[in-house]
């Protein structure tokens, strides 16, 4: 492999690690900001009790996450310098502004009230308690926005002009105004609802099946989970949708890929299920749904989609012979995996809500432990998404502007990175195992009984 490929795989492997924990961390602090609301807004006596044992116990399961997402977010800016210092240089000027802003304005604003929630239960009033949590939330998701800020320009960039070989920023508001900003924090942000949901469903449906008090206390709560849930999982699919027609003008060759179409056609048809020859240029077998594609882009039944084909052409003639095509049939599966993820999770979110709203969700053991075993869905929907997201702008990265293979360190050999990613791997996997370990004591162990007084 070369540099460029094993920096690539090194970045994608802490990258990951990082995204178990970003959705999380933005879903769980909205959750607890309106539980805590609630609590605060409350008159009966008995749900201020148990709101304030939920958001205890909620919470520490946030911080055991959030914890584990600022340990893998720091090295993840190291990579900057040692894989991609002639990204560095390139785009220094533009991509330092939103990280800079990251932690200046939002980290800080996170950080800071988070430390101030922890530590001021019974010091501050009821109503500037809950304030803290909003904070938290607020700079938790405006952390997300400034480094979407980053991301979108490499996707799509705007404001920018190139003085001596380096992109040099023209325009701060047309970079923070960049369309592919909404597109990617509506798709974020409910990402981390639907993320931080599923969680919290599993986890109360454990607490149901293991009874006693905590069912009890869980059963109470679990309606208003699911409806938190499926207002994110209906929420994602409707950005993502909408994201995905803004790709037919944004990232026309990112579009056609996820579908391998290889022909420009109007109207297009959706591959359910395609074998695809890349080498050919073309899918072997394939399964389809006339006029589908072209449905879910123009909201019609008919609409030109250009094909790889045709882009590639185009491609060539704007920037010069090369292969501007990704892998097609990763970004066709990933894309598929994704969808069939967020697809299922809303079928059993839904069946689940139907039977909390009757009052029959305590009582469904089936329902409880497919809840439960549900777990791993919205990370393997982040995850394919991510990689959908990042490798179906390559060979460039930063599109139109700079190419992956020459954004990569120069003096960079094998040996150094194969040497970090073992090394970054193995702690990670440590860290992850022990954060997982002292969660699932956590959960299993608490709420305490409480004791009876003599």
């Amino acid at each position: 492999m070369s540099t460029a490929v094993l920096s690539q795989l090194q970045f994608a492997i802490t990258s990951t690690y990082h995204f178990l924990f970003v959705p999380l961390t933005l879903g769980l602090t909205f959750f607890l900001a309106l539980l805590e609301t609630c609590h605060v807004r409350t008159k009966n006596e008995e749900w201020k009790r148990d709101s304030r044992k939920l958001l205890h116990f909620f919470g520490t399961v946030f911080l055991i996450n959030f914890a584990m997402g600022v340990v893998t977010g720091i090295v993840q800016e190291f990579h900057f310098g040692m894989n991609w210092s002639e990204y560095a240089r390139f785009m220094g000027d533009i991509f330092g502004a939103p990280l800079a802003l990251e932690a200046l304005s939002a980290f800080f604003l996170e950080s800071t009230f988070l430390g101030i929630w922890i530590f001021g239960w019974d010091k501050l009033s009821e109503k500037a308690h809950c304030l803290t949590m909003w904070l938290v939330a607020i700079g938790g998701n405006l952390s997300a926005l400034w480094i979407i800020v980053a991301n979108s320009f490499m996707q799509h960039p705007v404001g920018y002009s190139i003085e001596n070989g380096r992109a040099v920023m023209t325009d701060f508001g047309a970079l923070v105004t960049n369309h592919y900003v909404i597109g990617e924090i509506t798709h974020t942000f409910f990402a981390g609802m639907s993320t931080a949901g599923i969680l919290l469903a599993a986890i109360s449906a454990y607490k149901i099946l293991q009874g006693g008090a905590a069912a009890t206390l869980f059963s109470r709560v679990m309606k208003d989970i699911l409806a938190y849930t499926l207002v994110g999982l209906l929420g994602v699919a409707i950005a993502g949708h909408m994201h995905a027609q803004y790709l037919k003008d944004a990232q026309p060759m990112k579009l056609s890929s996820m579908e391998a179409l290889w022909e420009t056609e109007d109207p297009a048809p959706f591959a359910v299920f395609a074998v695809i020859n890349e080498n050919a240029m073309k899918n072997d077998f394939e399964i389809t749904i006339p006029a589908m594609f072209s449905f879910m882009v123009y909201n019609a039944p008919e609409g030109e989609i250009k094909g790889i084909r045709e882009l590639q052409e185009e491609a060539v003639q704007l920037y010069g012979s090369d292969n501007y095509v990704p892998n097609v049939t990763a970004l066709f599966w990933a894309f598929r995996i994704m969808v069939g993820a967020g697809g299922l999770m809303i079928l059993i979110v839904a069946v689940a809500g139907l039977l909390a709203l009757r009052g029959k969700i305590a009582d469904n053991r089936w329902m409880l432990r497919t809840l439960l075993f549900s777990l791993p869905l919205p990370f393997i929907a982040n995850s394919v998404g991510w990689f959908v997201t990042e490798s179906g702008r390559q060979p460039w990265i930063v599109v139109g502007l700079q190419k992956t293979v020459d954004a990569v360190s120069p003096n960079l050999t094998q040996t150094d990175i194969w040497l970090t990613i073992l090394g970054f791997t193995l702690i990670y996997l440590i860290l992850i195992v022990l954060a997982l370990k002292v969660a699932i004591r956590y959960i299993k162990d608490n709420p305490a009984p409480e004791r009876s007084k003599a």
